[in-house]
């Protein structure tokens, strides 16, 4: 006999989970959900992440559809000037602690169990959680359906393994220990980030905005990247024809573009997209999404390394496959080399709902909690898992700019897929989430002329959606290959 039962159980307490189970009780008022979590409080990896991460994008649309962001503004200084502000980490481990604390848990249907392992499910659809602190299992029955809200398997510099050797001696902590170095008798004289990815730019700017000389850091990027810029991700009806200018540029480009790369390569000659270092075509594309303010400061750091990536560090020496570089022995090493999803899961892909699972995917990629989100509203909107994995194909994480249009691909097929559903219409025009729906639904109602982007942007599906298909396809069988 089970020591508790429930409707929905959800594994994982983060951005994801939670983000299903606030439309999921929402929408269904009947039904009872359990959130089972490692962690001790709600967030998720926001939980470990270092102490300056913020949002990369603006906060509007971020979160849980019940409740905004409070405190949303624009930057009137730093590199982010004129653009709305970005929540940072303490502030996005705040709000969730509000989701549940006076969201979820009020409605007296949602039962969170922190700190406890999930112990995977039988065939009686009895599932195992444990204690971490006291080991005492508990089995919960499941009446419907088992949420994976781990499916991304997000990794952050303070929990992730290190894949090279560190010799003794050797100065090297993770971001968050930055924040430590007010501790120390002496400062390190030189500083050396290792990776190429968001985290590893987030260190760069704080490094050079807290005082750091740009020529005491040196830079290890395997790849370089492109980025979102974000001036084009702004919401809200006074940035609508912004915003959209870069989705009818991508479709437009994908008729000029042969294949991944130049399709990005003509966006970042638009502007649309970033890179920082101008004269090294791009191998990476993480779907972060950066200031030109930023970019700038970045730039500075002129000791970069571009040897591929680290097996080992010793005392003044980085060591790679192809050789050896050196650097001021007195360096502090910052490990920026966690990937926030691994290349594995970024390939890997199955039904959203598949019977009593449902696993959570991108559905607008990379746009997680909004996915999250829709896919609760399907759960409870439609009957079989056929009609809602219609309107949910799974979007790939990609990796790189050849893969790139596969991932915009999927993302253009589902949204064209909810604009036939009078039902998702309806709840997309509502979902503080979507990034345009309730903003084009209070423009429709007003009969705003601003909606005069919207018909460029359709003569440009109509003109270039084959164009994108067809570097989509290309880009499919390139990222299942990879």
């Amino acid at each position: 006999m089970a020591d508790m039962e429930t409707d929905y159980l959800i594994v994982g307490a983060g951005a994801v989970g939670l983000a299903f189970a606030d439309t999921l009780v929402a929408e269904d008022p009947d039904c009872t959900v359990t959130i089972v979590d490692r962690h001790a409080k709600p967030g998720g990896h926001w939980n470990d992440a270092y102490g300056f991460v913020a949002l990369h994008q603006p906060s509007a649309n971020y979160g849980v559809n019940s409740l905004a962001f409070p405190n949303e503004h624009i930057d009137t200084h730093g590199p982010n000037k004129g653009l709305f502000a970005l929540a940072s980490g303490s502030e996005v481990l705040a709000y969730f602690e509000t989701v549940m604390s006076a969201r979820l848990l009020p409605t007296g249907r949602v039962t969170y169990l922190p700190s406890h392992d999930f112990g995977g499910m039988d065939e009686d659809r009895r599932a195992t959680v444990r204690p971490l602190f006291s080991g005492e299992e508990k089995t919960i029955k499941v009446r419907r359906k088992l949420v994976d809200a781990t499916f991304y398997q997000t990794s952050v510099p303070s929990t992730h393994k290190r894949q090279f050797e560190v010799a003794d001696g050797v100065d090297i902590a993770p971001p968050g220990g930055l924040l430590e170095l007010w501790k120390r008798a002496e400062q390190p004289e030189h500083f050396v980030i290792l990776g190429a990815g968001k985290t590893a730019m987030d260190t760069g700017v704080w490094l050079i905005e807290n005082g750091v000389a740009p020529e005491n850091i040196s830079w290890v990027r395997p790849r370089e990247s492109w980025l979102w810029n974000r001036k084009y991700t702004q919401p809200g009806a006074d940035n609508l024809e912004t915003s959209m200018s870069m989705q009818i540029a991508i479709l437009e480009a994908a008729g000029q573009a042969q294949d991944g790369a130049e399709l990005m390569r003509i966006l970042g000659e638009q502007g649309y997209y970033l890179r920082i270092d101008e004269s090294v075509e791009p191998e990476m594309f993480h779907f972060a999404t950066i200031s030109q303010g930023e970019v700038d400061i970045l730039r500075k750091i002129e000791n970069v390394i571009r040897m591929g990536r680290v097996t080992a560090i010793a005392p003044g020496k980085l060591v790679f496959a192809a050789g050896e570089a050196e650097v001021p022995r007195a360096s502090l090493f910052i490990d920026c080399t966690a990937s926030a999803v691994p290349l594995d899961v970024r390939r890997s892909k199955r039904p959203i709902f598949d019977g009593d699972t449902i696993t959570l995917q991108p559905l607008h990629v990379p746009v997680v909690t909004f996915s999250a989100a829709l896919a609760a509203f399907l759960e409870t909107a439609f009957e079989t898992d056929e009609e809602k994995n219609r309107f949910a194909m799974p979007g790939p994480l990609t990796d790189s700019p050849a893969t790139f249009p596969y991932a915009q691909l999927v993302t253009m097929m589902n949204r064209g897929a909810w604009a036939q559903s009078p039902e998702i219409g309806k709840y997309l025009s509502q979902s503080r989430l979507d990034f345009g729906g309730p903003t084009l639904a209070r423009l429709i109602a007003e009969g705003s002329p601003k909606l005069a982007v919207l018909g460029k942007f359709q003569q440009a599906i109509a003109r270039h959606m084959p164009d994108l298909i067809r570097l989509g396809m290309q880009a499919k069988a390139l990222h299942e290959q990879s």
